[in-house]
């Protein structure tokens, strides 16, 4: 069969709108959307953050809200991140019941039960030094912080999690989580794990908002180097080998090689981070009338979409749904 000029035009599917749809290969959808929210301790809270323009502070009382217009919109999922009253060493106030997290769930759950809700479990938000692990003699400990990761998590299923989401990146945490909600009776609580997790550079304004930067040092002895996609293929093996029922990678758009790796090396569900430095860049550019907000968001996370992601995590998710709606 020829495919050669006259005889094959490739413009002839592109002439209007609706043939562009017809034969269009990759499809942005809502349903493969995920909506991250900080909730804070306190009560009546919706202060906006200021390193992330359009994206603010809940209270556990107000985070219901917003989550019931995500649920609105047709968003199927939201993610919670927690900034506690108290930080210390060993991160407590992680697995608190009555914790800001823990306290959101809760309400959540009961005001849109259909609403999947995951949680963050990572100790960064919680300790008084930053970083995602224990911290001995000046090093991030592995072993031990998986007992207090397993007593986060669970303390997040017995809120109502639907899903917990480990992003510390300590070897063997995944199968730490898993004993430990299966022991308790919870079972049905799946697991989304970070399990390419890079050292990256567009970490820096969730690290503001999140109040998360490490006070020495850097992450770089436990996530993963960014030149690495045969060890993030390693990493992927090794979560689901422990239980993790979907893989994340982080962040998205300079790792659409990693994901496409992913998605070609595993069956499991594959998500990807809209990362907040992503979003800034874009939110920055439109403010200054340098690119059209829409068309970007629209472009970017298609992309991400077509390297191989079923499910992303992005803070632009009520104006990708918004969108999606009016076509």
């Amino acid at each position: 069969m020829s495919m050669n000029y006259p005889q094959y035009r490739p413009r002839r599917l592109r002439r209007s709108e609706s043939l562009r749809r017809m034969v269009r290969e990759t499809r942005l959808s809502v349903d493969s959307l995920v909506y991250p929210l900080f909730v804070a301790a306190g009560s009546r809270l919706r202060r906006p953050i200021p390193s992330l323009p359009g994206q603010y502070h809940w209270s556990p009382d107000t985070v219901v809200e917003e989550a019931r217009r995500a649920y609105e919109l047709g968003i199927p999922a939201v993610l919670l991140f927690g900034l506690p009253e108290r930080k210390d060493p060993m991160g407590e106030s992680a697995a608190d019941p009555n914790g800001p997290v823990q306290r959101a769930v809760a309400n959540i759950k009961e005001a849109c039960p259909d609403l999947v809700v995951i949680t963050d479990v990572c100790l960064c938000e919680y300790t008084d030094h930053g970083h995602c692990g224990l911290v001995e003699d000046g090093k991030i400990v592995n072993d031990a912080t998986l007992d207090v990761l397993a007593r986060v998590a669970l303390s997040h299923a017995e809120a109502g999690a639907d899903i917990v989401a480990p992003s510390d990146m300590m070897d063997g945490r995944v199968g730490a989580i898993r004993e430990a909600l299966d022991e308790e009776g919870w079972e049905d609580v799946a697991i989304m794990s970070y399990a390419a997790k890079y050292a990256s550079a567009f970490y820096g304004p969730f690290r503001e908002a999140a109040g998360s930067a490490p006070q020495f040092g850097d992450r770089r002895s436990y996530q993963m180097d960014p030149p690495n996609v045969r060890e993030a293929l390693r990493e992927i093996e090794l979560d689901i080998n422990e239980g993790a029922d979907i893989v994340m990678v982080k962040p998205a758009l300079a790792y659409l090689d990693v994901i496409y790796r992913v998605r070609q090396a595993f069956d499991h569900p594959v998500a990807a981070y809209n990362v907040s430095g992503e979003y800034v860049m874009v939110k920055t550019a439109a403010a200054q009338g340098l690119l059209d907000e829409r068309r970007a968001v629209l472009e970017l996370l298609t992309g991400i979409r077509r390297a191989g992601a079923d499910i992303i995590i992005t803070y632009h998710a009520p104006d990708i749904a918004q969108w999606l709606r009016e076509g």
